[in-house]
C-alpha cells in the first residue's frame, strides 16, 4: 500500500480521525529534519490506538501535528488530517485553536513542566474551560472541582487551590488528565501518561483513562515506549521508525504475530516476570537513524539482522506499507511474507517464549534503547 493516497472524496463519510500522508518537516541549518514522513492511519470513536517506537521515531511530533501546535514558519506540514469531516492542515490557525482543547486535547508527558508553576491547579483548569465556554468564574470553578473529584483527587474543594509543586507525581498526572478533559474532548492524545510513575500509580492511571474513555466515548491515542501499557489499553498498534509507520495492526496481531524485524526487537526488549533475573535483554544493534540523513532504502536496514535476505533491496528501494493477511495488518518490509512467517515461527517466537537460549539469538534485533525514556 502506498502511503501517498488520493484526497478524501466525501468529507462527511469516513472514520472520526484520519491522517493521510501526513508530513512534518523542520528546516534547520544542518538540513531538513523529516520527523514525520508520510504517516497514514484512522481511528474511530471509542477506540484506542497505541503508537510505539524509539526516541526520535516521530511519535510525539505526529500528535502535536494533529493538534496544530507547530507554527507554519518553523515547520512544513503537509498531507491531510480529518477530524470528524473537517480538514485541519488547510484550516486557519483560528479554526484549529477553536478545536484544540474543546474537541481534541492532549495529556502531556511531564505534568510538572506542562503546568504553569505560578498558577493554581484550579486556575489552570478554569482557564481552559472558560476559553471555550462563556460561563462565570464561579461556574467554572465548580466544574474544576467536579473534574478533580472525577479523576480521584481527594478533597478536591481544597486541592483546587494548590499549586502543581504541592501535588505528588500521580496526583499531578490526574490533574493533567482533568485539565485535558475539561471540555469533554472527542479525541484525547496521551503522550507517555505513565512515565516516571511507580507501578501502582501507573495501574491507577491506566484504569482511570480506560474508565474515562468509556464514559466519554472518546477516541484515544496512547504514545508510549512501554509495550505493557500498549497491550493493556490499545485496540490497534502503530509501530513507528524513522518518521514512518513500519507496522500496523490490531494489538493481538502485533503481539502474537508481528511481521517486522524492528517489532521483533521491541518485543525482545520487554523484561518478563516468568524469566530468571539472570536473563539478558537483547539489544538492537546500532542507534536510531538521523532524521536529517535517513538511510537509503529501508531506514532500518543498517540495524536489521535479516537485511541480506532481501536480495539487495534493503539499501536501494523504500518498501511500501503493504497488507499482510486479511484483517488490515500492514507491514513495511522487503522480506517476503513467507520468509517473515518462517523466521517468526522458527526463530523469534521460540526465543521470546524462552524455548531457546539467549546465546542462540545474539544476532537478532531487540531494543536496548527502549529502556530509555522515549519521546
Amino acid at each position: 500500500m502506498n502511503t501517498v493516497i488520493s484526497p478524501r472524496q466525501d468529507p462527511t463519510s469516513g472514520p472520526f480521525l484520519e491522517l493521510r500522508d501526513l508530513k512534518v518537516h523542520f528546516p534547520t541549518d544542518d538540513g531538513l529534519v523529516k520527523s514525520v514522513d508520510g504517516l497514514s492511519f484512522s481511528l474511530e470513536r471509542g477506540k484506542t490506538l497505541g503508537i510505539v517506537g524509539e526516541s526520535g521515531s516521530g511519535k510525539s511530533v505526529s500528535s502535536l501535528g494533529i493538534l496544530g501546535i507547530y507554527h507554519r514558519r518553523n515547520a512544513n506540514v503537509s498531507g491531510e488530517i480529518w477530524l470528524d469531516g473537517q480538514e485541519l492542515v488547510s484550516a486557519s490557525p483560528e479554526t484549529v485553536r477553536g478545536l484544540r482543547g474543546k474537541r481534541m486535547a492532549m495529556i502531556f508527558q511531564d505534568p510538572l513542566s506542562a503546568m504553569h508553576p505560578y498558577y493554581t491547579i484550579g486556575d489552570q483548569i478554569i482557564e481552559a474551560y472558560r476559553v471555550h465556554h462563556k460561563v462565570s468564574k464561579k461556574v467554572a470553578r465548580k466544574h474544576a472541582i467536579d473534574l478533580l473529584a472525577r479523576v480521584g483527587i481527594p478533597q478536591p474543594d481544597k486541592r483546587v487551590d494548590d499549586y502543581p509543586h504541592q501535588f505528588s507525581g500521580g496526583m499531578r498526572q490526574r490533574a493533567m488528565i482533568a485539565m485535558a478533559l475539561s471540555c469533554d474532548p472527542e479525541l484525547l492524545i496521551a503522550d507517555e501518561p505513565t512515565t516516571a510513575l511507580d507501578v501502582t500509580v501507573q495501574a491507577q492511571i491506566l484504569d482511570l483513562m480506560r474508565d474515562l474513555q468509556q464514559e466519554f466515548n472518546s477516541a484515544l491515542i496512547i504514545i508510549t515506549h512501554d509495550l505493557g501499557v500498549t497491550a493493556e489499553l490499545a485496540d490497534d498498534v502503530l509501530v513507528m521508525y524513522g518518521g514512518k509507520c513500519i507496522e500496523y495492526g490490531t494489538a493481538t496481531e502485533i503481539f502474537e504475530n508481528p511481521q517486522h524485524p524492528y517489532t521483533w526487537g521491541l518485543l525482545g526488549s520487554m523484561p518478563r516476570l516468568d524469566q530468571p533475573v539472570t536473563e539478558r535483554l537483547l539489544p538492537i544493534k546500532g542507534t536510531p537513524p538521523s532524521l536529517i540523513n535517513v538511510p537509503s532504502g529501508c531506514s532500518f536496514h543498517p540495524r536489521c539482522a535479516f537485511a541480506e535476505k532481501t536480495g539487495g533491496l534493503d539499501s536501494t528501494v523504500v518498501p511500501e506499507l503493504e497488507l499482510t493477511g486479511s484483517s488490515g495488518h500492514r507491514v513495511r518490509c522487503h522480506l517476503p511474507a513467507q520468509v517473515r512467517q518462517q523466521i517468526w515461527r522458527d526463530e523469534i517466537k521460540p526465543t521470546l517464549e524462552g524455548e531457546r537460549s539467549v546465546a542462540s539469538m545474539s544476532e537478532l534485533p531487540s531494543a536496548s534503547h527502549e529502556s530509555e525514556e522515549l519521546a
